[in-house]
């Protein structure tokens, strides 16, 4: 009897901690999430976007062989790449690449990073270089190849020079 009464509270104590582990992540807690991400004149949510975030990495953990989890995976990106989070943006855009390489996401994950992180946020440039460079070896069909090509050609150059430069390809050449 002392032994069956061991066996019940174990296996109850077992299933209580299987209750009270994590959610399974559908695609409607997902879009609800989503809905939370910006306030009502289109600003992020900064309050609320690192969680969201981590809901989608966590939906992707969850659930890798979904069709819709490099989408996922890509907006977590977005998101700490709005929110400037150095960090996690190398985190998933690196998660991303090394989990669905071949996903249309991929090149735009890391055209996102180059631009965005290493160029606009570090000031890093040769690790944008890298990161463009990268993107025309890996992924050279990817329709991104015209935009990384101009963001290699304009790299550290600020607005204005970019502007003038263009201006000057633009003047007709004197006969």
């Amino acid at each position: 009897m002392k032994k069956t009464l061991q066996i019940m509270m174990l296996a109850l104590l077992a299933f209580g901690m299987m209750a009270c582990g994590e959610k399974t992540l559908t695609q409607d807690d997902l879009k609800k999430a989503e809905r939370t991400l910006f306030d009502k004149e289109g600003n992020i949510n900064s309050d609320v976007a690192p969680a969201v975030a981590e809901k989608y990495c966590e939906f992707v953990e969850q659930n890798p062989n979904d069709s819709t989890a490099t989408l996922w995976l890509y907006h977590a990106l977005e998101i700490n790449v709005m929110l400037k989070d150095v960090e996690k943006s190398e985190a998933v855009c690196n998660k991303l690449i090394e989990m669905y390489p071949t996903s249309r996401y991929a090149p735009r994950a890391l055209y996102l990073l180059g631009s965005f992180i290493y160029e606009d946020e570090l000031k890093d440039l040769d690790k944008a270089r890298e990161t463009y460079e990268r993107i025309i070896n890996d992924y050279p069909d990817s329709e991104l190849i015209p935009s990384v090509e101009k963001s290699i050609e304009y790299l550290g150059m600020s607005p204005d020079e970019i502007m003038s430069l263009i201006m000057m390809n633009q003047m007709p050449e004197d006969d």
